[in-house]
């Protein structure tokens, strides 16, 4: 008897070991075995040389070097197009072994579409991306993050650089005018430059703002003409969303004080950079990667938030930025961490002079981008809490679009 119990409790004890092993926390094992065998391909729509995408390919070695992944674990495809281009990198990666295919761009999403229905035991993450929810497909899934706070600490750098001026007679109240040179006229943009603005409005109350868009996420010469543009209207600082160094360098050529995005720009505009916002994108690759390593399921829509880390600013350049920004940034951040901070708080502003209490949004995306779901929620839009990408589409009182682009 004795020895039939000393073999059941070693056969007990093996299998405790064996189910240890197995956990999720352990990031040096899949669903197969060995993290050695994992491989992740990333696609960007341009190159390092664009804000935009250095940040993805910044994040993805940061994650790599963290999890010791080797080289060739991972495969990068830059300047892959909104095209059947991107389709075909996807299908190559996952052909080539990769367990996660990746794209930062929001035109590459239908061909991720694609090449998720015809690999479902591939998963495909995209960034910025609008359907998965709505796809029917267990593999794809979008993400993003809550930037629209980091946009609004940004925004709040602004204005007290607004106020600064207007203390020196540098400009007057009425001239605290922003420009900002925007991409496209979609969603994502509108909210960005609303957060922002909203942001510095905060700080600086008789702020409004001006936005030129180029038409193109890329393009030097036509962020710089924007920025120009803006200049030549009197607009007495900058910001963007758009990925090049057009509109800091304008900027740095004209001394008006710059705001810019996905990374500092100190380096190029010594006199005139004051602070950037930045998704941290470490943070999900590092997500995703566990995930498919330990056989768990990836979200269908990912929020990066403060929390996460995913929601970033770059030092305050102290040169540019106004005397008290540094410590006036720390209690904003912690006024949105806490919740006490709410940036689409429908209180803060209006929309042809009235307040919403309503409003409709186009979250489950259709081809005539129909208004479906309630987002206004005690009185706060509720942005990226319905899906990851934004859906702020609302052009409030205050700010003025030069033009239009789609």
């Amino acid at each position: 008897m004795k020895k039939i119990l000393a073999l059941l409790l070693a056969a007990l004890m093996i299998f405790a070991l064996c189910a240890c092993g197995s956990k999720g926390s352990d990031s040096g094992k899949d669903a197969s075995g060995d993290l050695s065998s994992f491989k992740i391909g990333i696609i960007t729509l341009h190159d390092e040389n664009s804000t935009y995408d250095k940040n993805f390919l910044d994040a993805v070695q940061r994650a790599k070097t963290k999890l010791g992944l080797k080289d060739d674990q991972v495969m990068i495809r830059t300047n892959v197009g909104e095209s059947n281009d991107c389709y075909e990198a996807a299908v190559d990666m996952a052909d080539h072994g990769c367990k996660i295919v990746f794209a930062d761009s929001f035109g590459h999403e239908s061909y991720m579409a694609q090449a998720a229905a015809k690999y479902p035991d591939v998963q495909f993450c995209h960034a910025t991306g609008t359907t998965a929810h709505t796809a029917g497909l267990a593999n794809l899934h979008n993400a993003f993050a809550s930037i629209y706070e980091g946009r609004y600490m940004a925004g709040v750098a602004a204005g007290m650089k607004l106020n600064e001026m207007i203390e020196a007679g540098k400009i007057t109240a009425e001239q605290a005018v922003i420009g900002y040179v925007g991409a496209y006229t979609y969603a994502e943009v509108i909210s960005g430059y609303t957060s922002f603005f909203l942001g510095a409005r905060s700080i600086c109350p008789s702020a409004t703002m001006k936005v030129q868009f180029t038409g193109s996420w890329y393009d030097e010469t036509a962020e710089k003409e924007a920025a120009t543009t803006l200049i030549n209207q009197g607009c007495a600082l900058i910001s963007q969303h758009a990925d090049s160094m057009g509109a800091p360098t304008a900027c740095e050529a004209a001394g008006i004080p710059n705001v810019s995005y996905n990374g500092s720009t100190a380096a190029a505009c010594p006199n005139t950079f004051i602070v950037s916002s930045y998704i941290d994108w470490t943070p999900y690759f590092e997500y995703i990667i566990d995930c498919a390593v330990n056989g768990k399921a990836i979200d269908t829509d990912w929020v990066g938030t403060i929390e996460t880390g995913s929601v970033c600013l770059t030092e305050v350049n102290e040169k540019a930025a106004a005397a008290g920004t540094v410590d006036k940034l720390k209690e904003i951040q912690e006024g949105l961490t806490k919740g006490t901070i709410q940036v689409f708080d429908t209180a803060t502003f209006t929309v042809g002079g009235e307040k919403l209490s309503s409003y409709k949004a186009d979250v489950d995306t259709d081809a005539d981008y129909t208004p479906d779901t309630e987002v206004i929620i005690d009185g706060i839009f509720k942005e990226s809490q319905m899906r990851s990408a934004p859906y702020f589409d609302l052009r409030i009182d205050g700010i003025e679009c030069l033009n239009e682009m789609y």
